[in-house]
């Protein structure tokens, strides 16, 4: 079987948990899973040494030959954002702003990966905290997705925990496959705010999550096998 592992996590240490922002555990718990494609979200260099190095360019030269960052936020201090890296070459790749009025910068990473077995459509992104802002958000994911005629992937932090008018329920009419994985908070998982959503719904073979990340970061991983 043609098969592509693909990998989503939120890597901010929380509570505690990774206060000097570990990138070799973060980087070692990626690797274990060996993704084709990673996407990360809370990259931040703000709390990080210049001497240690950026956290970007460290998880790019660790995890894939290939990759994109989006910086939604960039000061003197250093940047934060998310990033999506790939054993194989990125085309036709845009960065679209999500961002919505008073809220956090978002964005969403778009672009179609040139896997040995075909075009893969995948869009990375890290959706809003409000309701109001991710309804938003959803609109302007499903318009990324085009014509749906290549395998497509949306995966990251969604943020999202509701039903009705959720980006959940908006994503799957679309992309009717996706994970069921609790993600959050990592030490006693209640939500599925971190997920893969693809079509076709068949291409889903299945999903995983790791239970030592909870010694890293207050969100789970969701690590997804899918034919292609």
């Amino acid at each position: 079987m043609n098969s592509v592992r693909l990998m989503t996590w939120n890597i901010h240490g929380a509570f505690g948990r990774n206060p000097r922002f570990d990138l070799d555990r973060v980087i070692a718990l990626v690797k274990s899973h060996a993704p084709d494609i990673v996407a990360l979200q809370e990259i931040d260099s703000r709390s990080v040494q210049a001497e240690v190095g950026n956290p970007f360019d460290m998880l790019q030269a660790a995890l894939g030959s290939h990759g994109i960052g989006a910086r939604t936020v960039v000061t003197a201090d250093g940047e934060y954002g998310q990033a999506l890296i790939s054993r194989w070459p990125l085309e036709n790749t845009q960065i679209h702003d999500l961002s919505y009025p008073e809220r956090e910068p978002r964005r969403a990473i778009c672009t179609d990966v040139a896997t040995p077995f075909g075009p893969l459509r995948v869009i990375a992104t890290h959706l809003g905290l409000t309701l109001r802002e991710r309804r938003s958000q959803a609109i302007a994911l499903l318009s990324m997705l085009g014509r749906l005629d290549r395998p497509t992937v949306a995966l990251g932090d969604f943020n999202d925990w509701l039903w009705a008018g959720s980006v959940r329920r908006s994503l799957a009419r679309a992309l009717p496959g996706f994970s069921r994985l609790r993600t959050f908070p990592a030490r006693l998982p209640l939500f599925q705010l971190d997920r893969i959503y693809l079509s076709p719904a068949s291409a889903l073979i299945g999903s995983c999550t790791d239970y030592r990340a909870r010694e890293l970061s207050d969100h789970l991983p969701v690590i997804a096998d899918i034919a292609v």
